[in-house]
């Protein structure tokens, strides 16, 4: 079984799980980067609105996703690319509950997805001070990235499975989720 997974990275516009804003998916397969997804987000209402505290993280503002696909859309589009893959994402519960409250709020119903986290894999990895995205990504050596752009941190992600994965010696998720004593989880 290769290494194969989409990473995964949400931007929200505010304290509310359900207001993404921006998404970047990057897909691994056979343990290399071969394509990747971003679009802003109009996030959904209620939640629509925007705190000076997210805009400061990530840069985001509501001008910007003005012509942005509405939630709706991003969803069906995130879907058609991450396909069956299981997900990982860079402390996956902030993640996964972007995903899950965004789609219950709107109604939708999501396929079954699997997913794992890359923090707690690094955890198991690697012997850091920090292990923050920002952080992990410096010591496999991806140095320079924009830190919250959904796209930029989705393929830090990306990279910390791909390195953890060759360090443990395997070749695919579920290998390195028994090496990092970590459980693959269902969304």
């Amino acid at each position: 079984m290769p290494l194969n997974f989409t990473a995964i990275d949400f931007e929200t516009a505010n304290g509310a799980a359900a207001s993404p804003c921006a998404v970047g998916l990057v897909k691994v397969s056979e343990g290399k980067i071969v394509d990747t997804f971003a679009t802003l987000i109009q996030p959904p209402y209620p939640n629509d609105w925007f705190s000076e505290f997210n805009i400061k993280v990530h840069g985001i503002r509501p001008a910007d996703v003005v012509d942005a696909p509405t939630w709706p859309e991003s969803l069906e589009m995130m879907m058609t690319f991450i396909g069956q893959d299981t997900l990982v994402a860079h402390n996956a519960g902030f993640d996964m509950g972007v995903l899950r409250e965004s789609a219950r709020l709107i109604g939708a119903e999501l396929p079954p997805l699997d997913y794992a986290c890359s923090l707690m894999i690094a955890r198991k990895t690697y012997h850091l001070e920090s292990y923050r995205l920002n952080a992990v990504a410096f010591a496999i050596g991806h140095e320079e990235f924009n830190h919250h752009d959904a796209l930029a941190d989705s393929d830090a992600c990306a990279r910390i499975i791909i390195h953890a994965a060759n360090r443990h010696g395997v070749d695919n998720l579920v290998a390195l989720a028994q090496a990092t004593k970590h459980e693959i989880k269902q969304l």
